[in-house]
Protein backbone atom coordinates (compact mmCIF):
# COMPACT_ATOMS: atom_id res chain seq x y z
CA UNK A 1 0.00 0.00 0.00
CA UNK A 2 1.32 3.30 -1.01
CA UNK A 3 2.07 5.91 1.74
CA UNK A 4 -0.85 9.20 2.13
CA UNK A 5 0.60 11.84 0.62
CA UNK A 6 1.72 14.97 3.03
CA UNK A 7 1.78 18.64 2.16
CA UNK A 8 1.85 21.74 3.92
CA UNK A 9 2.58 25.42 4.39
CA UNK A 10 5.73 25.67 6.60
CA UNK A 11 5.69 29.59 8.02
CA UNK A 12 9.06 30.68 9.02
CA UNK A 13 8.79 33.89 11.60
CA UNK A 14 11.31 35.59 13.89
CA UNK A 15 12.95 38.35 14.84
CA UNK A 16 15.22 40.23 12.50
CA UNK A 17 19.28 38.91 11.63
CA UNK A 18 18.83 35.82 13.03
CA UNK A 19 18.92 33.82 9.92
CA UNK A 20 15.46 32.79 8.42
CA UNK A 21 16.58 33.60 5.24
CA UNK A 22 19.63 31.68 5.17
CA UNK A 23 17.38 29.00 6.52
CA UNK A 24 14.66 28.87 4.05
CA UNK A 25 17.54 29.09 1.36
CA UNK A 26 19.13 26.13 3.04
CA UNK A 27 16.31 24.06 3.29
CA UNK A 28 14.60 24.57 -0.31
CA UNK A 29 18.35 24.38 -1.75
CA UNK A 30 17.98 27.83 -4.11
CA UNK A 31 18.97 31.26 -3.46
CA UNK A 32 15.08 32.78 -3.14
CA UNK A 33 15.71 35.50 -0.42
CA UNK A 34 17.93 38.25 0.36
CA UNK A 35 20.68 37.51 3.21
CA UNK A 36 22.56 40.23 4.16
CA UNK A 37 24.01 41.23 7.42
CA UNK A 38 21.27 43.86 7.93
CA UNK A 39 18.44 44.09 9.39
CA UNK A 40 14.98 44.05 7.89
CA UNK A 41 16.62 42.43 4.73
CA UNK A 42 12.80 40.00 3.99
CA UNK A 43 9.72 42.60 3.24
CA UNK A 44 8.05 40.10 1.35
CA UNK A 45 6.58 36.98 2.01
CA UNK A 46 8.63 34.55 0.12
CA UNK A 47 7.55 30.58 -0.78
CA UNK A 48 9.86 28.65 -1.28
CA UNK A 49 8.36 24.77 -2.26
CA UNK A 50 10.28 21.87 -1.77
CA UNK A 51 8.46 18.24 -3.37
CA UNK A 52 9.10 14.27 -2.65
CA UNK A 53 7.35 11.39 -3.97
CA UNK A 54 4.86 11.58 -1.18
CA UNK A 55 5.35 15.01 0.14
CA UNK A 56 5.29 18.44 -0.56
CA UNK A 57 6.71 21.38 1.46
CA UNK A 58 5.68 25.07 1.03
CA UNK A 59 8.00 26.89 3.16
CA UNK A 60 7.11 31.05 3.35
CA UNK A 61 9.87 33.22 5.02
CA UNK A 62 8.65 36.32 6.51
CA UNK A 63 10.01 40.08 7.38
CA UNK A 64 11.79 39.90 10.68
CA UNK A 65 8.99 41.16 14.11
CA UNK A 66 9.43 44.68 14.64
CA UNK A 67 7.95 47.72 16.36
CA UNK A 68 6.46 49.52 12.96
CA UNK A 69 7.60 53.27 12.37
CA UNK A 70 5.56 53.59 8.81
CA UNK A 71 2.89 52.19 6.70
CA UNK A 72 5.77 49.77 4.99
CA UNK A 73 6.69 48.32 8.22
CA UNK A 74 2.90 47.95 9.68
CA UNK A 75 2.28 46.09 6.19
CA UNK A 76 5.32 43.94 6.35
CA UNK A 77 4.45 43.14 10.09
CA UNK A 78 0.96 41.95 8.89
CA UNK A 79 3.09 39.80 6.43
CA UNK A 80 4.09 38.16 9.64
CA UNK A 81 0.41 38.10 11.66
CA UNK A 82 -0.64 36.35 8.31
CA UNK A 83 1.81 33.25 8.25
CA UNK A 84 1.00 32.90 12.16
CA UNK A 85 -2.65 32.54 11.05
CA UNK A 86 -2.10 29.96 8.14
CA UNK A 87 0.82 28.17 8.58
CA UNK A 88 0.15 24.29 9.35
CA UNK A 89 3.80 24.28 10.98
CA UNK A 90 5.41 26.98 12.70
CA UNK A 91 9.55 27.20 12.12
CA UNK A 92 10.33 30.16 14.79
CA UNK A 93 14.30 30.88 14.50
CA UNK A 94 16.04 32.34 17.04
CA UNK A 95 19.66 32.38 18.00
CA UNK A 96 22.63 31.85 20.14
CA UNK A 97 23.12 35.79 20.30
CA UNK A 98 19.32 37.64 20.63
CA UNK A 99 18.12 37.85 23.96
CA UNK A 100 15.53 35.39 23.99
CA UNK A 101 12.67 37.83 25.53
CA UNK A 102 12.60 39.86 22.74
CA UNK A 103 9.17 40.72 21.41
CA UNK A 104 8.12 38.22 23.64
CA UNK A 105 4.47 38.96 23.00
CA UNK A 106 4.81 36.61 19.72
CA UNK A 107 6.63 33.76 21.51
CA UNK A 108 3.56 34.10 24.01
CA UNK A 109 1.35 33.26 20.93
CA UNK A 110 3.22 30.41 19.61
CA UNK A 111 2.50 28.45 23.15
CA UNK A 112 -1.69 28.53 22.18
CA UNK A 113 -1.15 28.03 18.80
CA UNK A 114 -2.79 24.63 17.49
CA UNK A 115 -0.53 23.86 15.12
CA UNK A 116 2.88 22.22 15.48
CA UNK A 117 5.50 24.56 16.40
CA UNK A 118 9.66 23.84 16.06
CA UNK A 119 11.97 26.28 17.21
CA UNK A 120 15.27 26.69 15.76
CA UNK A 121 18.23 27.92 17.73
CA UNK A 122 20.42 29.04 14.66
CA UNK A 123 24.27 29.91 14.41
CA UNK A 124 25.54 27.77 17.28
CA UNK A 125 28.42 27.71 15.43
CA UNK A 126 29.62 30.92 16.70
CA UNK A 127 28.44 29.64 20.32
CA UNK A 128 29.63 27.08 23.01
CA UNK A 129 28.00 23.70 24.02
CA UNK A 130 27.33 25.10 27.34
CA UNK A 131 25.57 27.97 26.33
CA UNK A 132 23.57 25.74 23.75
CA UNK A 133 22.24 23.28 26.40
CA UNK A 134 21.34 26.15 28.49
CA UNK A 135 19.27 27.76 25.46
CA UNK A 136 17.95 24.33 24.67
CA UNK A 137 16.78 24.36 28.02
CA UNK A 138 14.96 27.73 27.95
CA UNK A 139 13.04 27.05 25.34
CA UNK A 140 12.26 23.72 25.89
CA UNK A 141 10.51 25.33 29.15
CA UNK A 142 8.86 28.27 27.34
CA UNK A 143 7.38 26.50 24.70
CA UNK A 144 7.01 22.76 26.12
CA UNK A 145 4.80 21.76 23.17
CA UNK A 146 7.49 22.81 20.85
CA UNK A 147 10.75 20.61 19.33
CA UNK A 148 13.29 22.60 20.15
CA UNK A 149 16.27 22.08 17.46
CA UNK A 150 20.32 23.82 17.33
CA UNK A 151 20.94 24.21 13.98
CA UNK A 152 23.37 26.07 12.13
CA UNK A 153 21.91 27.72 8.70
CA UNK A 154 25.20 28.78 7.32
CA UNK A 155 26.84 25.61 8.14
CA UNK A 156 24.27 23.57 7.11
CA UNK A 157 24.88 21.35 10.10
CA UNK A 158 21.45 19.62 11.32
CA UNK A 159 19.70 20.80 8.35
CA UNK A 160 18.46 17.01 8.24
CA UNK A 161 16.65 16.89 11.32
CA UNK A 162 14.99 19.82 10.78
CA UNK A 163 13.51 18.56 7.46
CA UNK A 164 12.46 15.03 9.30
CA UNK A 165 10.54 17.14 11.91
CA UNK A 166 8.67 19.12 9.36
CA UNK A 167 7.75 15.90 6.80
CA UNK A 168 6.63 14.11 10.36
CA UNK A 169 4.49 16.96 11.21
CA UNK A 170 2.99 17.87 7.36
CA UNK A 171 -0.63 17.13 6.91
CA UNK A 172 -2.19 14.58 5.05
CA UNK A 173 -2.84 16.40 1.63
CA UNK A 174 -2.76 16.14 -1.95
CA UNK A 175 0.00 18.75 -3.47
CA UNK A 176 -1.07 22.60 -3.13
CA UNK A 177 1.70 23.33 -6.37
CA UNK A 178 3.49 21.40 -9.40
CA UNK A 179 5.68 19.14 -8.23
CA UNK A 180 8.20 20.94 -10.07
CA UNK A 181 7.71 24.07 -9.20
CA UNK A 182 10.19 25.77 -6.75
CA UNK A 183 8.70 28.98 -5.63
CA UNK A 184 5.32 31.40 -6.19
CA UNK A 185 7.01 34.32 -7.37
CA UNK A 186 8.00 35.30 -10.84
CA UNK A 187 11.15 36.54 -12.40
CA UNK A 188 10.41 40.13 -12.04
CA UNK A 189 9.75 39.50 -8.08
CA UNK A 190 13.36 38.04 -8.12
CA UNK A 191 15.15 40.57 -10.83
CA UNK A 192 13.73 43.95 -8.15
CA UNK A 193 14.92 41.38 -5.16
CA UNK A 194 18.34 40.53 -6.43
CA UNK A 195 18.77 44.53 -7.40
CA UNK A 196 17.61 44.95 -3.74
CA UNK A 197 20.50 43.10 -2.33
CA UNK A 198 23.33 44.61 -4.09
CA UNK A 199 21.97 48.22 -2.42
CA UNK A 200 21.89 46.22 0.87
CA UNK A 201 25.34 45.49 0.16
CA UNK A 202 26.98 48.60 -1.07
CA UNK A 203 25.62 51.28 0.70
CA UNK A 204 25.63 52.43 4.29
CA UNK A 205 23.05 53.33 7.26
CA UNK A 206 19.59 54.63 6.54
CA UNK A 207 19.91 54.33 2.29
CA UNK A 208 19.44 50.41 2.05
CA UNK A 209 16.16 51.41 4.46
CA UNK A 210 14.65 54.46 2.09
CA UNK A 211 14.83 52.57 -1.48
CA UNK A 212 12.82 50.15 -3.66
CA UNK A 213 13.28 48.68 -6.56
CA UNK A 214 10.66 48.59 -9.23
CA UNK A 215 11.15 46.29 -12.55
CA UNK A 216 9.58 48.55 -15.24
CA UNK A 217 9.70 46.34 -18.26
CA UNK A 218 11.45 42.60 -18.14
CA UNK A 219 12.18 41.21 -21.99
CA UNK A 220 12.15 37.37 -22.14
CA UNK A 221 14.11 37.13 -25.31
CA UNK A 222 15.69 33.63 -26.98
CA UNK A 223 19.12 34.53 -26.28
CA UNK A 224 18.48 36.51 -22.93
CA UNK A 225 16.50 39.20 -21.01
CA UNK A 226 16.18 42.71 -21.15
CA UNK A 227 15.25 44.41 -18.01
CA UNK A 228 14.85 47.67 -17.18
CA UNK A 229 14.35 48.73 -12.99
CA UNK A 230 14.15 52.00 -11.39
CA UNK A 231 15.33 52.80 -7.82
CA UNK A 232 13.07 54.70 -5.96
CA UNK A 233 14.49 56.85 -2.94
CA UNK A 234 13.25 59.15 -0.98
CA UNK A 235 15.59 62.50 -1.11
CA UNK A 236 17.23 64.36 -3.60
CA UNK A 237 19.75 63.64 -1.63
CA UNK A 238 19.77 59.84 -1.74
CA UNK A 239 19.26 59.87 -5.27
CA UNK A 240 22.86 61.49 -5.85
CA UNK A 241 24.81 58.80 -3.14
CA UNK A 242 23.01 55.63 -5.24
CA UNK A 243 24.04 57.16 -8.58
CA UNK A 244 27.89 58.08 -7.03
CA UNK A 245 30.58 60.14 -8.64
CA UNK A 246 30.38 60.38 -12.31
CA UNK A 247 27.57 57.72 -12.07
CA UNK A 248 30.33 54.70 -10.41
CA UNK A 249 27.91 53.62 -8.13
CA UNK A 250 25.01 53.29 -10.00
CA UNK A 251 27.42 51.07 -12.41
CA UNK A 252 29.07 49.19 -9.79
CA UNK A 253 25.58 48.21 -8.53
CA UNK A 254 24.24 47.33 -12.08
CA UNK A 255 26.96 45.36 -13.24
CA UNK A 256 26.96 42.75 -9.44
CA UNK A 257 23.08 42.80 -10.03
CA UNK A 258 23.62 41.66 -14.11
CA UNK A 259 25.67 38.89 -12.97
CA UNK A 260 23.80 37.88 -10.14
CA UNK A 261 20.92 37.71 -12.41
CA UNK A 262 22.88 35.59 -15.07
CA UNK A 263 23.98 33.18 -12.53
CA UNK A 264 20.24 32.84 -10.83
CA UNK A 265 18.15 32.56 -14.59
CA UNK A 266 20.94 30.88 -16.29
CA UNK A 267 20.58 33.37 -19.34
CA UNK A 268 22.72 36.34 -20.28
CA UNK A 269 20.63 39.68 -19.24
CA UNK A 270 21.06 43.36 -19.94
CA UNK A 271 19.85 45.41 -17.36
CA UNK A 272 19.28 49.46 -17.42
CA UNK A 273 19.58 50.75 -13.99
CA UNK A 274 17.33 54.41 -13.06
CA UNK A 275 17.15 56.15 -10.12
CA UNK A 276 13.43 58.15 -9.14
CA UNK A 277 12.85 60.43 -6.29
CA UNK A 278 9.52 59.43 -4.74
CA UNK A 279 9.51 61.33 -0.86
CA UNK A 280 6.18 59.46 0.02
CA UNK A 281 6.70 55.82 -1.25
CA UNK A 282 7.14 53.91 2.52
CA UNK A 283 3.65 55.55 3.58
CA UNK A 284 1.89 56.00 0.67
CA UNK A 285 -1.05 52.89 -0.06
CA UNK A 286 -1.20 53.61 -3.76
CA UNK A 287 2.97 53.06 -3.98
CA UNK A 288 3.17 50.43 -1.69
CA UNK A 289 0.10 48.59 -3.51
CA UNK A 290 2.52 48.80 -6.41
CA UNK A 291 5.38 47.51 -4.90
CA UNK A 292 3.23 44.63 -3.70
CA UNK A 293 2.90 45.89 0.18
CA UNK A 294 -1.05 45.97 -0.22
CA UNK A 295 -3.50 43.86 -1.28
Amino acid sequence: MSKQHRSGFVNIIGNPNVGKSTLMNALVGEKLSIVTAKAQTTRHRIMGIVSGEDFQIVYSDTPGILKPAYRLQRNMLNFVDGAIGDADIILYVTDTVEKADKNGEYVERLGRLQCPVIVVINKIDISDQAKVVELLSYWQGLLPNALVIPASAQEKFNLESIFDAIVERLPVNPPWFDKDAFTDKNLRFFASEIIREKILLNYDQEIPYCCEVGVESFKEGEERYEISAVIYVARESQKGIIIGKGGSALKRLGTQSRLEMEDFFQKKVFLSLFVKVDEDWRESRRELKKFGYEE
